[in-house]
């Protein structure tokens, strides 16, 4: 009996025979993002379905999408994608202004903060849709030499004009009696730049910009624009940037996790995500990278993008609509 014990004792030694080599070993989970499409909108949706849909900026704020299209402003429910009703013109008391080449919204703190092409912002009550006041007069000459792109944040307001120039202000400069040839506080160079429709957002301290012509993604310390804005009217702040060989960055948006971006090479138009921190630090691995949706239905032109939860929407200015694209999740095992 003792023999016997002892052999088998052996026989584990030699085999591994262990309880833990009965054990499971843990698989190894990897996280893989993939688009779907999800909806669209087009101008069949707005009012009676005869007009048209030119869209450029976009934005999305308490449940609703803001969509520039060309002369007016359309507001959609972004749930539900159901059309909600068309702003045309700027009204405070017996003051109206038709709004006109519109570029870019953004809303904050219970605003809503249009860019015109015409030289002007009109602000508006997000709740009663009436004017508040205008920055600019509509003359290129004065305040601004076009507007091509209004990002709101943190208590400034960003506005990019023409050629490399952003000019900065103070939203509580903005009030209902305020003159509309506000002085800027600070001013910001893009280094390359012309009449094009910009791009921008506010995230982890940092103003970022999507930099066509700069072929890269633009970045300004915003603690270090207001330690140095007195200056910078002077001697514009220049970005810090690491450029792209071929590829130019149109449209830029932040979400709670991700960077979302538009990108464009050459004859190739692509939807590209990236976990934020990581692409604040520069560093540009993207989760999505997506020219179409499963091999069908490529990208036109996106010059805008927002996140609302799951849903990605894509302004596809070539195919005059807005694309809608879901986001999923799938998650896989890898066994070691």
């Amino acid at each position: 009996m003792k023999k016997i014990t002892f052999f088998i004792l052996f026989l584990c030694v030699f085999t591994n025979c262990s309880k833990d080599s009965y054990e499971t070993v843990e698989p190894t989970n990897y996280d893989y993002y993939y688009p779907s499409d999800e909806a669209i909108i087009t101008a069949k949706q707005i009012g009676d379905g005869t007009g048209t849909l030119d869209p450029r900026g976009i934005a999305i704020a308490n449940d609703k999408l803001y969509i520039c299209n060309g002369d007016v402003l359309e507001v959609f429910n972004a749930k539900t994608l159901a059309y909600i009703k068309t702003i045309k013109d700027y009204t405070k008391g017996t003051t109206t202004i038709p709004l006109t080449r519109l570029s870019s919204v953004c809303i904050d703190n219970g605003r809503i903060y249009l860019g015109s092409v015409d030289s002007r912002i009109f602000v508006i009550d997000e709740i009663t849709n009436l004017g508040i006041n205008t920055v600019g007069n509509g003359k290129w000459w004065d305040t601004f030499v076009h507007v091509f792109a209004v990002v709101v944040k943190d208590g400034l307001v960003f506005v990019k004009e023409k050629e490399t120039t952003i000019k900065i202000f103070e939203t509580s400069q903005i009030t209902e009696t305020s003159n509309w040839n506000l002085a800027p506080i600070a001013k910001l160079n893009t280094l390359k730049g012309f009449d094009e429709i910009y791009s921008m957002d506010v995230a982890s301290g940092n103003l970022v910009i999507a930099g066509r012509d700069a072929k890269g993604y633009l970045y300004y310390n915003i603690a270090d624009i207001r330690k140095n804005a007195t200056s910078s009217l002077t001697t514009p702040i220049t970005p810090t940037t690491t450029p792209f060989t071929n590829t130019k960055p149109i449209a830029i948006t932040f979400s709670t996790d991700w960077a979302v971006t538009a990108e464009n090479d050459g004859s190739l138009n692509s939807l590209r995500i990236y976990p934020k921190e990581e692409f604040i630090n520069k560093t540009y691995n993207a989760r999505i990278n997506a020219s179409d949706i499963m091999g069908a239905n490529p990208f036109g032109s996106i010059v805008s993008v927002v996140q609302l939860e799951d849903r990605v929407f894509l302004v596809d200015n070539t195919n005059q609509k807005i694309r809608i694209i879901k986001l999923n999740k799938a998650t896989i095992a890898e066994q070691k």
